[in-house]
C-alpha cells in the first residue's frame, strides 16, 4: 500500500510541477498580407465560416479555450495546431508557392466534401464548427473559383507538384 501512496504522490508532484511548463499560444494581433483574405477576394460568409470552423488550427490566431491552461492538453492541442499549420495555414497562404496554393485549395474542397475537415476531435467540442450541407457548398465553390482564376492566370506546368517536394500534401 506505501508503494501506490508513493507512486500516487508522485504523479501528483509531477501533474503540478507540469502546469509551469506551457507551449506558446498561437495568436497573433495582425492579420498579414500573406493571409488567404488580403490574397484573395473571401466573401463575408465564406470567411464566417472559415472563422469558426478553420482557424483555430489553420491559422496563426487561435481562439483559446480555458482548458488550454491545463497540462498536459496544452501540449496535446499544441501539437495539433503545428500540424494542422503544417498542412495549411490561411494566415501564410499567400507565401505559398503558386502550385502549392493551387493544390491546398483542391485538398480543402476534397476535405471539406468528405466531411474529413474540421475533425471531429474538434466539433466534438466545438459545435457551431459543424458544417452544414450548405456551408460545405459555399467553401467547395469559393476554393474551386480561386483555383479556375489560377489556372487561368497560370501555365499548367507550373501547376503541378514535383516528385521531390515531400511536403504534406492533405
Amino acid at each position: 500500500m506505501k508503494f501506490f501512496k508513493k507512486i500516487l504522490w508522485l504523479l501528483v508532484i509531477v501533474l503540478i510541477v507540469i502546469q509551469f511548463i506551457r507551449p506558446e499560444k498561437n495568436q497573433s494581433s495582425q492579420i498579414l498580407p500573406t493571409d488567404i483574405a488580403k490574397v484573395y477576394t473571401v466573401p463575408d460568409d465564406v470567411h464566417t465560416i472559415l472563422a469558426k470552423a478553420c482557424y483555430d488550427c489553420h491559422s496563426n490566431n487561435t481562439v483559446y479555450p480555458w482548458y488550454f491552461n491545463i497540462q498536459p492538453v496544452a501540449w496535446w492541442m499544441n501539437n495539433h495546431i503545428e500540424d494542422a499549420k503544417w498542412s495549411v495555414n490561411f494566415s501564410d497562404f499567400g507565401s505559398y508557392p503558386i502550385r502549392w496554393q493551387y493544390k491546398k485549395l483542391e485538398s480543402t474542397i476534397k476535405e471539406v466534401k468528405q466531411g474529413d475537415m474540421p475533425l471531429d476531435s474538434y466539433t466534438w467540442i466545438h459545435k457551431n464548427a459543424i458544417l452544414t450541407a450548405d456551408e460545405k457548398q459555399k467553401i467547395q465553390h469559393w476554393a474551386q473559383t480561386i483555383r479556375d482564376t489560377i489556372k487561368a492566370k497560370y501555365p499548367a506546368d507550373s501547376l503541378l507538384l514535383h516528385k521531390d517536394e515531400t511536403r504534406n500534401e492533405d
